[in-house]
């Protein structure tokens, strides 16, 4: 008798043992920097659009009623707005949510916090969303780092929508970036609900050391002297863990949550690709069970090239090349039919210090084009670069990553740069306190933007940019002491190899003008090859990176979305997982550019 109860009550003991002690998620109350903040998200307030539906997502950023103060559930609604309308293409021609995606209602809750590497100086933002239709049958956590260097909700286009109205609970992480500023000025941070608060009245998003530097603003991603990219892998490694461990507090009858009995996907566009991937080369523990990355920035050593190499060559001759006539129908290459008097400019610089060769601008915009097509770009990612050009991109991104890859703190960016507001009469001064308040929901993690300027690179003369932007080159091609350190802290982020049963789908568009795709994905998937692997990689011809920029006029008509063949990989990745579905073939699209009319189906070549 004592032998059958002992072999009756076994199993239950077996099962409240896993129930009060978790083993995988136990390590994320040891790595918490604040408390969780858990929210709930219901009746006219969902997690995936806050309540605003599609409509109100293609509408206005919403107001504040106090704009100085406004409140935590106004800021995450604005935010989520932001998060919305930077990543995903909501034109009234682009086909959301009728041709592909949606943003249904989805009630649930919110799980956030403050998580920390070990040995980091800044915490990364962590936040699992988990609806009350999660699907307990089919367990499933979607890993999202944010897309760029946005805040936590910087995925929830794409990685949100297509797995929250599934039933499938989603953890993001601002991997080390975001939008929590710290303004020196008045001292002050981003607490855990996104509202201001002072240094040292409650954990914050971001906190540099005290300085003797009191004027301005510090950026996580330039400023927390980590070198986050180096850690996108594991940021995302680690969210996962604190999506189980949500899970297990909002579950706790069907705790524990684990990798063993819940499906855990890691799904990104952009940086958020990037980290995927490097989140792959580091799952020694299978915690992932597939991958979905779109347009990553993905750096393979000794293989395509690196961003910040790249970023600052365009930077330097992307202006002068785009003045030749070849794209003088290239929307935003023009202004009313004329060249930038600012790229002309550049073209005379280039030649004075022996860069370009030609006596006129047609022959030296020649000469810096053909430095760019020796160099691997092609006249499509040119011709989609000249939004970047135009929008001075490229100058912002070299700065920041500089920052960050130097781990200079913010008084001492490299090249002179730094990050500041400005006056009404355009001189640097202290940002007001509506600015300040609507850093976290509005900023995308890298200035300019919401008040916050790029400032300082510059000099008095016909091409007062050049030579900030000569100085962050000399930082990739240079042989100084500065140089040599950038180039380690690059090398630190280059990708590892995933392990050979890892199923990984990328998806990158052929005109990408950022993350030009013969830099970025092929390389890598090349190099996933050459090891024997077979990943799914779908090319898309007429997608470029920016599908929020579809609404523009003139750009959309060129151009495809390429959102569709993310939420397609999910789909497909899903199917395998799920009921054994072969993955795809790795494919080229047959794809025809939207022209003036509405989007179809058929255009984007499925």
């Amino acid at each position: 008798m004592r032998t059958l109860i002992l072999a009756l009550l076994l199993p239950c003991l077996t099962a409240c043992a896993l129930r009060t002690k978790p083993p995988e998620n136990a390590m994320i109350d040891r790595e918490l920097v604040s408390d969780v903040r858990e929210t709930a998200h219901r009746d006219h307030d969902d997690l995936l659009s806050a309540g605003l539906g599609l409509a109100g997502l293609r509408a206005k950023p919403p107001a504040f009623a106090d704009a100085a103060h406004p409140t935590a559930e106004e800021l995450r609604r604005r935010a989520i707005h932001a998060s919305w309308a930077g990543i995903a293409d909501l034109g009234p021609l682009g086909g959301y949510g009728v041709v592909y995606g949606g943003a249904p209602d989805v009630p649930g809750r919110e799980f956030g916090a403050f998580a920390k590497l070990p040995q980091a100086r800044a915490p990364h933002r962590v936040l699992a969303q988990i609806p009350d239709a999660f699907d307990a049958k089919a367990r499933c956590l979607v890993v999202a780092p944010s897309s760029g260097s946005r805040g936590v909700y910087g995925a929830i286009s794409f990685a949100g929508a297509w797995a929250l109205p599934r039933g499938c609970a989603v953890v993001y992480t601002d991997k080390g970036t975001g939008s929590g500023y710290f303004d020196l000025d008045s001292d002050s941070g981003v607490a855990l609900d996104g509202t201001r608060a002072q240094r040292g009245a409650t954990p914050l998003e971001f906190e540099p050391a005290a300085t003797s530097v009191a004027h301005g603003v510090a950026v996580k991603h330039a400023h927390s002297g980590d070198n986050p990219e180096s850690q996108w892998g594991r940021h995302v490694l680690q969210a996962a863990h604190f999506g189980l461990a949500m899970l297990d507090r909002a579950f706790p009858q069907a705790a524990p949550f684990t990798a063993e009995n819940t499906r855990i996907i890691a799904a990104g566009i952009s940086n958020g690709g990037g980290a995927v991937l490097q989140a792959a080369g580091l799952d020694d523990a299978h915690l992932l069970a597939g991958v979905v990355a779109l347009e990553p920035n993905v750096h393979v050593e000794g293989h395509g090239r690196a961003l910040y190499d790249y970023v600052t060559e365009a930077a330097l001759l992307m202006p002068c090349a785009l003045a030749d006539a070849r794209f003088a129908d290239t929307p935003f290459a023009r202004s009313q039919g004329a060249i930038a008097p600012a790229w002309l400019v550049r073209c005379a610089h280039l030649r004075e210090v022996g860069l370009v060769e030609g006596a006129d601008v047609a022959a030296q915009s020649r000469s810096a084009l053909d430095r760019l097509h020796a160099n691997g770009w092609r006249d499509e990612t040119i011709a989609t670069a000249a939004s970047s050009t135009a929008f001075d991109l490229w100058r912002a991104v070299g700065a920041t990553y500089a920052s960050a890859y130097l781990r200079a703190a913010p008084g001492a960016m490299p090249c002179g740069f730094s990050f500041g507001a400005l006056s009404a009469s355009g001189v640097p001064a202290p940002a007001d306190a509506a600015t300040r308040a609507a850093w976290w929901s509005d900023a995308s993690g890298i200035p300019p933007g919401a008040g916050v300027m790029l400032l300082g690179g510059v000099e008095a003369s016909a091409d007062p940019t050049a030579p900030g932007v000569q100085c962050l080159r000399a930082l990739w091609d240079g042989n100084g002491e500065g140089a040599r350190a950038l180039r380690e802290s690059v090398a630190a982020t280059a990708a590892k190899m995933p392990r050979a049963d890892l199923p990984i789908l990328v998806a990158q568009g052929e005109q990408d003008g950022l993350l030009p795709i013969d830099f970025a994905s092929a390389p890598y998937v090349d190099l996933l090859h050459a090891a024997g692997r077979a990943p799914t990689y779908w090319r898309v011809p007429h997608a470029q990176h920016f599908d929020s920029f579809l609404a523009a006029p003139g750009f959309g008509e060129r151009h495809v979305p390429l959102m569709p063949y993310g939420y397609a990989a999910l789909d497909a990745l899903w199917a395998h997982l799920d009921h054994g579905a072969p993955l795809p073939a790795s494919r080229t699209f047959t794809t025809r550019p939207r022209g003036a009319q509405p989007l179809d189906r058929g255009m984007l070549g499925f």
